[in-house]
């Protein structure tokens, strides 16, 4: 598998394309429960096979790649990414996952993202394994899609290379105070160093149709929670670190003028900035972005951010 910082495109997989949609690429046709407990009892679906769906289960989207990352750092011993695509294969047309694709004007997209089929949760319930999955969650639009695909590129990404990673969540639920809504981030990494926690919670940002809109109002709701944070609120111990991921840098550049126009600058607290690409770098510590005010011009200017703790 080429490693992330062999990666040389220079736009984000994740990033919007004008006119993309969502293309089935999942089996048609009726598998009975039957013929899949057959295949378990021959042992053509095992181990492996339930892991992947337990990880599926859990980050909602996956490309293949990021179920490969996953389970090589969880020491799962799946020898090669063809080796994985092939056991996804079955679950594919045994109908205990299903497959989609991206396609736009510009043709189709690099990568196949798979879900979680009726059949999937026919065997984690039978597991006693919690999953809430719906047939109505595959109707999801692209960018809500894509969006949950950024989160859980930053997450693996910090998994696999920030060397005080201590845990992670997919979705985060936050409760936003003064508005009473409780809202899901994109995903949350805890980081520990000498005894001490920081959890830091992604917002993903992606260029969908009114997204400057959608944007501001959850940056409200983020602000509510953030500026009013005290102790153990929405389970956290101290107040979380808010990282906007945004499709690139233009795009970060994009966001934060939403921020100021807005009026949605945090009081004495610091918002990060970072890109989907960047995550791909060989250590994280360099990969967020911070606007400072510059007091001589009194405009902002973009600076690199060494996060020690991710060392």
């Amino acid at each position: 598998m080429v490693e992330d910082q062999e990666i040389k495109t220079t736009v984000s997989p994740f990033a919007i394309r004008e006119g993309e949609i969502k293309t089935f690429d999942g089996k048609d046709g009726y598998v009975s429960i039957n013929q899949i407990i057959q295949k378990i009892n021959l042992g053509h679906i095992g181990d492996i096979h339930f892991k992947i769906l337990d990880l599926v289960n859990e980050f909602e989207f996956l490309t293949s790649r990021q179920i490969f990352q996953v389970l090589q750092h969880k020491g799962v011993d799946i020898k090669s990414q063809d080796k994985l695509n092939t056991k996804l294969e079955q679950l594919v047309k045994t109908k205990i996952l299903t497959r989609y694709y991206f396609t736009s004007e510009d043709g189709k997209g690099i990568y196949r993202i798979y879900c979680m089929e009726k059949m999937g949760k026919y065997l984690l319930t039978s597991k006693e394994v919690e999953c809430k999955w719906q047939p109505t969650d595959n109707t999801k639009p692209v960018a809500l899609i894509k969006k949950r695909l950024a989160g859980n590129q930053v997450i693996i990404a910090y998994m696999r290379k920030a060397k005080n990673f201590k845990s992670y969540k997919v979705k985060t639920p936050i409760t936003a105070k003064v508005n009473a809504k409780t809202f899901k981030g994109h995903g949350e990494v805890t980081i520990s160093k000498s005894g001490k926690s920081l959890n830091l919670i992604f917002e993903c940002v992606r260029r969908e149709e009114e997204w400057e809109k959608k944007f501001v109002d959850r940056m409200r709701l983020y602000k509510d929670f953030l500026e009013n944070f005290v102790q153990f609120d929405s389970g956290y111990e101290t107040r979380p670190q808010l990282i906007l991921v945004c499709e690139d840098d233009k795009h970060m550049v994009e966001t934060f003028k939403e921020i100021v126009k807005n009026k949605l600058e945090l009081e004495d607290i610091k918002i990060y900035f970072t890109t989907d690409l960047k995550q791909n770098a060989i250590t994280l510590d360099k990969s967020l972005t911070e606007f400072a005010k510059n007091e001589e011009t009194g405009k902002f200017v973009a600076k690199n951010v060494e996060f020690k703790i991710l060392e």
